[in-house]
């Protein structure tokens, strides 16, 4: 797993992928909507990315490491033609961070060939794949992707068609997972029966768009139809699409929290729910929680910046932009050592001394995890002349790992699960410190009718958790773990 170091009062974390897919009705261009559509995703994964199209039944590939504009150009896009595609961008929190990982992953087998985009993280993945070493399996990856691949390619050989082969391995596979399956005529889109990850339909014309979030289909001039529903599966190919809703038993619905406090763009809609809105509720209700009198409200950016403008709403305190972020610089985590990662936290975030000088500052994060960096943008803004600093954290706690998808380290690693708030609060320097408690998680989405994990802040979980999995995130014993 590997972690970031982009957002200074905390160590980033990280969503791990996003997936796009287009089936055109000869309006729009598979490759470069794909590739607009990445571009929309990028935050969730900025590791490697990748395109798979299908051309009159040849499904052809272009993936690599890097960001989506450094991968692909004029030149690769224009030889990637067909009617339909599959994309996928990248951050590794199942698998090391090698091109070997990259998806889409592309898959030949006796009934032909398909190509696989998945979002999210497998619970039953390491039993799965021992299992079908032990029969003869060769995997390429590290990744539990090519599980699902395997399972597909097995199934087809028994079943009529594709989409009852993604049927049968829904029934094998647990956990988070929203999914894209291109085969030479079809694509099918699949969202886990506890809708852990998003997963979206759009529509131009006569083409169908699927995407990870909804601000990527306004990227490629697609209008936003509806969100998948959790367990179900949607088939489009040239003629349109249908949807097939399978009996896998009561599951309990259940988005990730965290979509809402950080992962999803501020112009996206979730299940429903504007995640730009969600995060302005959020700075509401810490500012009815935690109040204080202060000079100004500031937004860590540029994950903060919605939470504090809804602090300031709601206490009438001004909200200023008193933090600038260089968006040219490269990401830090790639820096050798913890001393030259902290020299660049002036590089990249600076904060407007002139406004801060003198002042009672309410600065607004979206959370903090292992706390190693949690000193320095408080730090920064008394070297700027705050007269007082006064940190807001629009997320509780985390008190517990994630198995899903989020790259949250074992209870070992969290500050939370080792010191008290106002142990944190004196390891930050602020004077004072406040986080959103868990009962007002619901609030935060305004009540809607969206069922949502917070495993991560309760040790609640969903979706059962083998042994194998838990090995590496220790939990402190597994009496520790619950389940809903």
């Amino acid at each position: 797993m590997s972690y970031s170091f982009d957002n200074y009062s905390k160590e980033e974390l990280h969503e791990e992928c996003g997936v796009f897919g287009i089936v055109s009705d000869g309006s729009m261009d598979p490759a470069y909507a794909c590739y607009n559509g990445l571009l929309a995703l990028q935050h969730r994964g900025q590791e490697s990315c990748g395109i798979a199209v299908s051309d009159e039944g040849v499904i052809d590939y272009h993936k690599n490491m890097g960001l989506v504009s450094e991968v692909f150009n004029n030149e690769i896009l224009d030889s990637l033609t067909g009617q339909m595609g599959i994309s996928h961008v990248r951050y590794s929190t199942a698998g090391g961070s090698v091109l070997e990982n990259a998806q889409p992953l592309v898959m030949r087998y006796v009934k032909g060939t398909i190509a696989v985009a998945h979002n999210g993280n497998l619970t039953n993945a390491v039993e799965i794949r021992r299992e079908l070493e032990q029969r003869g399996a060769i995997f390429q990856t590290t990744i539990d992707s090519e599980v699902i691949c395997y399972l597909i390619a097995r199934a087809r050989l028994k079943c009529h068609s594709v989409e009852e082969a993604v049927v049968e391995t829904m029934r094998k596979i647990k956990g988070a997972y929203s999914l894209l399956v291109m085969s030479p005529r079809k694509i099918i889109a699949a969202r886990d029966p506890h809708g852990f990850k998003p997963l979206c339909i759009g529509k131009y014309n006569n083409t169908i768009v699927f995407a990870s979030e909804s601000s990527a289909l306004d990227a490629c001039g697609a209008e936003f139809i509806r969100d998948v529903e959790p367990g179900e599966i949607i088939i489009a190919n040239v003629d349109g699409y249908h949807s097939i809703k399978p009996d896998f038993g009561e599951k309990e619905r259940s988005i990730c929290i965290f979509e809402y406090i950080y992962f999803a763009r501020s112009d996206s809609f979730i299940d429903g729910v504007s995640v730009y809105e969600a995060r302005k509720q959020a700075g509401r209700i810490l500012a009815r929680e935690f109040p204080v009198d202060a000079d100004m409200v500031v937004g860590v950016p540029e994950s903060g910046i919605d939470a504090a403008i809804g602090y300031a709403e709601e206490s009438g305190i001004p909200y200023e932009k008193a933090i600038v972020k260089n968006g040219y610089i490269g990401r830090t985590f790639i820096q050798p050592t913890q001393k030259e990662r902290m020299k660049n936290v002036r590089i990249k975030l600076n904060p407007i001394a002139d406004k801060i000088k003198g002042k009672r500052v309410v600065i607004i994060d979206d959370s903090i995890v292992r706390g190693t960096t949690v000193d320095r943008i408080v730090t920064m803004l008394r070297e700027a002349g705050a007269k007082e600093v006064h940190m807001r954290i629009s997320s509780p706690p985390f008190l517990w790992p994630c198995y899903y998808g989020t790259d949250i380290p074992s209870r070992g690693e969290l500050i939370a699960c080792n010191h008290s708030i106002e142990e944190i609060r004196q390891l930050s320097g602020a004077d004072s410190l406040g986080y959103l408690p868990v009962g007002s998680l619901h609030e935060m989405i305004g009540y809607a009718p969206v069922g949502f994990c917070h495993g991560c802040f309760t040790g609640k979980y969903p979706a059962s958790i083998t042994n194998i999995t838990l090995e590496g995130k220790e939990r402190g014993g597994m009496d520790f773990v619950k389940k809903c």
